[in-house]
């Protein structure tokens, strides 16, 4: 049985430790209050820890997020969603928190010797911005798609020279627009050696980084590519969202629209030839074009926020 001295020192330390965890007192201030000495205090708590009368459990603030990360991986059939908690309503500390993260999931996958395949895009240039590469890397960067008249810090010649110079490599430039004026241009494009070496080398890349595009909104900066572009067509031909400037329906496939013949970029098969495929995408209204490009399995890696990501998966959960 336990004699009066010893339960008075369980008491104690009991009360001490009551005081520490429970009520969130300082070791100085329970000394004070307790006319214990701060050792006393010291030596009671590390007692309490080693007694196994208290358990430190700490919860990551990033726990949901990673299970909604894996549904999303599940359901939209890929390697790694990777969901950035919501830290702000400002789209601009979204995007540039959704770019850390995938920056951070871009260096797990960088090496030496391997060629990245890029958009241009607001998306593409957060990643930049937001590349802190610890040491250089060999490697060269190259369009995926020709460029953007007007759209200078987020056109793709600009973004991959700013990615090569961050990284320490070499880029690449492609000097044709994104989209041709007719079908018989593009192709007459594309056969132009200085045009045709740089798709040749973005088909053997070994990473993609693209950004994914909304279409229904009127801002939409697809709708600004080219003159002939026109919303209600792009609507009428059921138009969900845009991967490398190619328009893609509910389904994951290629719309049936004419632009689409003449966008000068890496085709969407040749894209998922590419082993490592990037994505971001940020805000809800991206939802939809995100939900459509996963359906069609274009990507292996989406660095998403956190409420973006639960619009996508209510919407893929209704495909099960």
């Amino acid at each position: 049985m336990t004699n009066s001295t010893e339960f008075e020192r369980l008491r104690r330390l009991h009360k001490v430790l009551v005081m520490f965890y429970e009520q969130n007192i300082s070791q100085a201030k329970i000394a004070e209050m307790t006319g214990l000495s701060h050792t006393t205090v010291n030596r009671l708590v590390k007692e309490g820890q080693e007694r196994g009368l208290v358990e430190i459990t700490v919860k990551s603030p990033f726990g949901n997020m990673t299970d909604l990360g894996a549904i999303i991986a599940e359901l939209g059939r890929i390697e790694n969603a990777i969901v950035v908690p919501e830290v702000s309503t400002d789209p601009q500390i979204t995007i540039k928190s959704t770019a850390d993260a995938a920056v951070a999931a871009l260096f797990e996958t960088l090496q030496d010797g391997m060629t990245i395949a890029i958009s241009g895009g607001v998306g593409v240039s957060a990643i930049v911005e937001a590349m802190k590469p610890k040491r250089s890397y060999d490697v060269t960067v190259v369009p995926a798609t020709g460029g953007v008249q007007g759209k200078y810090y987020t056109d793709v010649n600009h973004v991959s020279m700013a990615m090569a110079e961050k990284l320490g490599g070499r880029a690449l430039q492609l000097h044709a627009p994104i989209i041709a004026g007719s079908r018989e241009a593009r192709d007459t494009l594309l056969d132009v050696r200085s045009i045709r070496d740089v798709f040749d080398t973005a088909r053997t890349a070994d990473i993609a980084v693209m950004g994914i595009g909304s279409v229904r909104e009127t801002t939409s900066t697809y709708l600004s590519l080219d003159g002939d572009i026109d919303r209600d067509d792009v609507l009428g031909a059921g138009a969900c969202g845009e991967l490398l400037a190619h328009l893609i329906n509910a389904d994951g496939k290629p719309c049936d629209y004419p632009a689409n013949e003449r966008v000068v970029a890496l085709s969407l098969d040749e894209l998922r030839q590419i082993p490592h495929r990037f994505a971001i995408a940020s805000g809800q209204h991206k939802a939809e074009p995100i939900a459509s490009i996963l359906r069609g399995d274009f990507l292996t890696t989406l660095a998403i926020d956190e409420q973006t990501a639960y619009a996508v998966t209510d919407i893929l959960k209704g495909d099960a």
